[in-house]
Parts: C-alpha cells; structure tokens; sequence
C-alpha cells in the first residue's frame, strides 16, 4: 500500500525535558508549570471511594452470562465512559515484558533519547503534545508518541528504529490491542443496535496510536498537574499503569474520582470519535493525571481511532426522525488534524462539532 505521511497533521512547540528538570528542581517548581485556580476541581473524599465499572472480557464474549455481561459494558458506557477490563486475553508475560521494557526505554540516557525525539512540525517521539504557545502552561509530565497501525503510516526513524527486545515487544502489544479494541467496538455496536457495516465503515483498518508516558516526581505536586483535564480524540483508549504510583482521576458528577488499578486490569475509557459515532449515547468523560512528590508514574494508552479515508459522524443506523443527528460530519484527516494542532482542553475536541455549534468550527 502506498505509504502515507501524517507529518502534516499537527505540531507542537518543543519544552524543557521534565525528567531532567525534576532532577535539578528539588524544592521549586518553575512558574510555567504552576497551575491556576481554576484547575483545582473538588476531589472526592477517600472515605467516599467510588469504584468504576469492572467489565469481564470472557464473559462479554462467551458463556451464560453474555446477555448480562453485554448490559453491564452499556451501562458502563453510557454513565461512565470508563471501566476496567478484566480476563482481557493478552498474555500476563506480554504486559510484563511491556511494564520492564517501557522503564528500561526511559531510563536510556539522554544521548540515546535524542534520537526518538520529536522533530519541529512533529507530533511523534519523545516530548510533550499539544504545546501551540509559549506562554502556555505545561504538564508536569512527558511522553513517547507514535504511530502503530496501520503500519504504513509508523515514521521509519522510529518505530523501526527501537531498541530491541522493545520493538519487538511493541509490535506484539500493537497487535494484541489492536484486535481487543475492535472486539470492544463490536460488542459496544451490539448493545446499541448499530448496523455492523456502519462498524465496517469506520472502524475497519483503523489508526492506532501509542502514548508512553512518564511523571516524575514533583517537590509541590499540589502545585502541578501531570496531564491536562481533557478527553481523548479515540474511539476506545486502552491504558495500562506500569508501576504502583496512582494518578489517574476521571470527572464524575463536577468531582474527581481517583482510578486505582485493578491487578492484571486494562482500563478503558470512551472517546470522542465514539461518542460522536453513537450520536451522543456513549459519552466521553474528562480525565486527567496527577503526580506524586517521591514516585514516578508511568503508563502506557493506547489509542484506536477510525480509518484516514473515512468520514466521521453519527452512525446512520442510529439516525431517525425522533433521533436527529446531533453532530455534524467530518473527514476523519481533518479531525485529527485539528486535534494534533490545538491546545488539550476539556472536551473542546468534540464540542465543536455539535449541531447546536455550526457555526463556530475553529478547533
């Protein structure tokens, strides 16, 4: 297949390397990393504790408690638009491999690093996404973004380029998360009636992306937030915690709610493209990450999009007269053009393209 380049379809500006800054940062953190008031949503007391929907992969799929199973991974889409995913079928000694191998590629030296770095006009490699500004407050955090599927669109100066066993381990990982994304899709699709070509469509070939991401340890991490409040431009995210250091917090009823990780769990969270896709039944839900003032954090998501060529908006078989659309249609090329080339905040990313928002269509 002709290759085809996604170098056009975003930047961001590059920032200081916060693995090295938190190291020489012992007592302060530098104001551009400070946080403002508005940021500081009520957390949900610990002796409120609300656990998130858990979903079981092998029942979903087989067994007498399919029906029950598939009812429960509704619910959970539609009121939460996170869950975790257990008895997932992906090898306990892949995800190993995957948690050792991803701190091993951190803690390369920086010489090495260099050579994944993310290239001006860029959004892939090392450093931080969704920069446009200079004066813009940035997260207390920083990545390794890339392209996965299909394989035509990986950049040849990275994923090819990964050190071994890593390279190989990530094309396993790419596979295996590939295949239980569009399980998902299609169990979501059946519990809403969505017609299975309307799936076909969209889903049948679909951009997946890789985000490794890194939060080290901050003096004043009240001060600080390791990844924006935002929601994904996804269809599904699948994400995996890689060590024990907690942060992940999802906006429940104008509150965070801390996600503490199940053992062997995935979690998986709706995005925008599939709240779009459902006509608003599924909806994404905000989330963001916090950081810790001795621990570093550090995870793996996953994200799985839609086809390049398709055209993104409401599945048909969802449209009648009593249920409108109630989002407008778009080339897939150009949303994720938009998404790569603004500013991650909130919900932005698909509130632009509610029919009541016709006329403002600037990302």
């Amino acid at each position: 297949m002709e290759a085809k380049s996604t170098t056009s379809m975003g930047s961001s500006l590059a920032v200081p390397l916060i693995q090295e800054l938190a190291k020489n940062t012992p007592t302060t953190v530098p104001s551009r990393f400070i946080v403002n008031d508005e940021d500081h949503v009520p957390l949900i007391s610990s002796s409120e504790q609300v656990l998130i929907p858990v979903i079981d992969m092998q029942k979903l799929l087989s067994g007498d408690f399919m029906d029950s199973e598939l009812g429960k991974l509704d619910h959970a889409c539609r009121e939460w638009g996170f869950f975790q995913l257990v008895n997932h079928g992906v090898s306990s000694s892949l995800v190993e491999k995957v948690k050792v191998e991803i701190q091993e590629f951190f803690n390369l030296p920086m010489k090495e690093k260099e050579k994944f770095w993310m290239r001006p006009g860029e959004t892939e490699g090392f450093g931080q996404n969704f920069v446009v500004s200079e004066e813009q407050r940035l997260d207390w955090a920083y990545g390794f973004t890339m392209f996965t599927l299909p394989a035509y669109l990986r950049k040849p100066h990275l994923f090819p380029k990964l050190p071994f066993p890593l390279r190989d381990t990530l094309e396993a990982w790419s596979a295996e998360l590939g295949n239980l994304s569009q399980k998902l899709l299609r169990q979501m699709a059946k519990a809403l009636g969505i017609d299975a070509n309307d799936v076909k469509a969209l889903f049948e070939e679909a951009m997946q992306t890789m985000r490794m991401n890194y939060y080290p340890p901050c003096p004043k991490p009240e001060q600080v937030i390791g990844f924006n409040s935002h929601s994904d431009a996804s269809s599904i995210t699948i994400l995996l915690q890689l060590n024990e250091t907690a942060g992940l917090q999802i906006k429940k009823d104008g509150m965070w709610v801390p996600v503490i990780p199940l053992p062997d769990a995935f979690i998986i969270n709706v995005g925008d493209i599939l709240e779009v896709f459902t006509n608003g039944i599924y909806r994404s839900i905000e989330h963001r990450a916090t950081v810790n003032s001795t621990k570093e954090r550090l995870s793996i998501a996953t994200f799985r999009t839609a086809k390049l060529d398709a055209e993104l908006g409401p599945a048909p078989s969802l449209i009648t007269p009593t249920t409108p659309a109630m989002f407008r249609r778009i080339s897939m090329s150009d949303y994720i053009k938009g998404f790569l080339s603004s500013k991650l905040h909130g919900k932005s990313n698909v509130d632009h393209l509610r029919v009541q928002n016709e006329d403002n269509k600037g990302y």
